[in-house]
């Protein structure tokens, strides 16, 4: 038996040592084929190699030189090669290899060229076919030297287009330089970092500069080559905030002029931005966000503040200039034309509370202040609560975009609450004025929240209660004569309360009921009120609150718009005919019943329900 057992022993460790010769002297050369067909499955396109040749002749850390590989184009994505390499040289460990894990060492490149592509719909020909695309890991590299390295990128989606050269020395580190386009403007880029050592943080410098765009990275990732993990400080100026957008792809839009930096760390699946501070335009931004991937999902959560911030900073000129135009053409709105077309922020969600101390710039009502909290969630977008400080008065209440559908325009849907405020900051010519409160609840279809109010449907309630009027308005509207006649440009009488309720369907609004209750007089009102062009066609009755000498029949009609109402007195009132014609019955003893105060408080709370 102890024969039997020195004899297995013997056999075993000849067993071991064959083995370990085999894989010693191993011939890596006769896996090329194997190599290949791995290699053609990766890309779904045929690899080819001319070579695969071991350089040393005996051990466990072999020297490889591969030599005239080429790895063929996708057909999509036009004729020639997606790679081309002419010789790689690589050191590494066979007995990490016997598990799974390759460890390169000592890596050399000579003679390579990428052509990397990215289609309009976001396809990529780096990408393994029928695979979700992944973040930008590296290998551990022991060490990397590359020379005659060419590669080229063009990507419709971002209409971006950049060529470099790129050239790793173990001694100077890593430079790279080219020229290319983001969004039609001329860049030079450079990246620059020391050279590339096994478990070593590798410190780097990136750089793009133009006339509309500069923007420069100066971070230190945690293993060479590794963006997955990182960290950076980041500097950005750019005449646009898309421009930016279409380096960093987080669905942002035209803006004016902007400057911007953060401190910002990068780990698998997720951003960290934070100590934000910038500028778009003349407003002011400061903040903290973080952007984490989820099931291929942006997640963001984070707060926004700006202590003046001016909205007109977020259009362009040729925005701003179509504005003022349409301005022009018809007139200034109450409602804003702001854009709310969600449609394409098709893969992000998240949380973004915000806060802004003074909103600077043109608006009516003057926007003092406003704080809110945004959520998105699969193209539906909930602004809750909201709340805006004005110059006179409050609003609060909800928003809602909703474009989950895959409609060409979002359903907007709006609950909103005035308090406190006056009417006169509404109204042009500040001739009447009054406590006002409004309600308004709509929903409808549109890409701005103008043209949605213009298709919506649902209620609003105006409330103007405790306010004064020129008398010669409240006594024509009274139908008395002689006081609108003799009343002087400086009187004044007393508003009790104007109220109107709107029945919105399909953007407009249909008065039920309209009263204006004056100290003199009380009115009744029919008619309409039309969006987006916010138009006035308004028909009123109404009678004196005591008897008259000269009352004249007849009806007084509002047009205009809100912002710029038209009252137009009876013409009745002027005319010398129906005024002896209302002399004559006066003496007849007959001038009409007369008004008796309307319930203000009851119709204003059905108005505000």
């Amino acid at each position: 038996m102890r024969i039997d057992r020195r004899i297995a022993l013997g056999i075993a460790a000849v067993v071991i040592a064959l083995l370990l010769l085999v894989l010693a002297a191993f011939p890596w050369g006769a896996l090329r084929g194997i190599v290949e067909r791995e290699a053609t499955e990766r890309f779904g396109r045929p690899v080819t190699i001319g070579s695969v040749q071991r350089l040393d002749r005996f051990g466990f850390t072999p020297t490889i030189a591969i030599r005239d590989v080429r790895i063929a184009q996708a057909g999509w994505a036009g004729t020639g090669d997606f790679a081309r390499l002419g010789t790689l040289t690589v050191t590494f460990p066979v007995w990490p290899l016997l598990t799974g894990d390759f460890r390169p060492r000592d890596v050399r490149v000579d003679g390579l060229s990428l052509a990397l592509v990215r289609d309009a719909n976001g396809r990529t020909n780096w990408q393994r076919p029928g695979k979700q695309e992944q973040g930008g890991g590296a290998p551990d590299l022991g060490g990397l030297a590359v020379r005659n390295a060419d590669i080229r990128y063009a990507d419709a989606k971002q209409d971006r287009t950049v060529r470099l050269a790129v050239a790793i020395d173990p001694a100077t580190g890593l430079k790279a330089q080219g020229a290319g386009t983001i969004n039609g403007t001329p860049v030079r880029l450079a990246i620059a970092g020391a050279a590339p050592l096994a478990g070593m943080p590798w410190p780097f410098v990136a750089r793009i500069e133009g006339d509309r765009l500069a923007m420069r990275a100066t971070g230190t990732m945690d293993r060479p080559l590794d963006t997955n993990a990182m960290t950076l400080d980041v500097t950005a100026r750019a005449s646009d905030l898309k421009l930016i957008d279409a380096v960093i792809e987080a669905g942002l839009f035209r803006t004016r002029p902007v400057a911007l930096r953060a401190h910002v760390r990068r780990d698998p699946d997720l951003w960290r931005i934070e100590r934000l501070t910038g500028t778009i335009g003349r407003s002011d931004l400061t903040g903290d966000l973080t952007v984490k991937k989820v099931d291929g999902r942006s997640k963001i959560d984070g707060h926004i503040a700006s202590r003046a911030f001016d909205f007109n900073d977020l259009t362009s000129a040729e925005g701003r200039a179509k504005a003022a135009a349409q301005e022009a053409r018809i007139g200034p709105r109450l409602v804003p034309d702001t854009r709310v077309d969600i449609g394409k922020i098709d893969s992000t969600d998240g949380r973004l509370s915000f806060t802004v101390g003074r909103i600077v710039g043109t608006s009516a009502p003057p926007v003092l202040g406003m704080a809110g909290t945004l959520v998105m969630d699969h193209r539906r977008l909930t602004l809750a609560p909201l709340r805006l400080r004005l110059s006179q008065g409050n609003v609060t209440g909800r928003a809602v975009v909703d474009q989950r559908d895959g409609a060409p325009a979002p359903m907007v849907t709006l609950d909103l609450h005035l308090t406190g405020g006056d009417v006169a900051a509404f109204a042009a010519g500040g001739q009447f004025t009054g406590r006002l409160a409004a309600r308004v609840r709509l929903k409808g279809r549109g890409e701005t929240i103008r043209s949605a109010i213009g298709r919506s449907s649902g209620t609003i309630g105006f409330v103007v209660q405790d306010g004064r009027l020129p008398a010669r308005y409240a006594a024509a509207l009274g139908f008395d004569a002689g006081r609108a006649l003799l009343a002087g440009e400086g009187d004044r009488a007393g508003l009790r309360c104007l109220i109107a309720e709107l029945a919105m369907r399909g953007g407009t609004g249909r008065v039920s009921p309209l009263v204006v209750d004056t100290a003199i007089s009380q009115l009744t009102g029919s008619g309409t009120v039309t969006f987006p062009d916010e138009r006035l066609a308004l028909s009123l009755t109404g009678a004196p609150k005591r008897e008259v000498i000269l009352r004249i029949p007849g009806t007084a009609t509002v047009a205009g718009t809100i912002r710029s109402p038209d009252l137009v007195i009876p013409p009745q009132v002027k005319s010398v005919g129906n005024i002896l014609k209302a002399i004559g019955r006066r003496i007849g003893g007959n001038s009409g019943p007369v008004a008796t105060d309307a319930n203000c408080t009851a119709l204003a709370a059905r108005a505000l329900r």
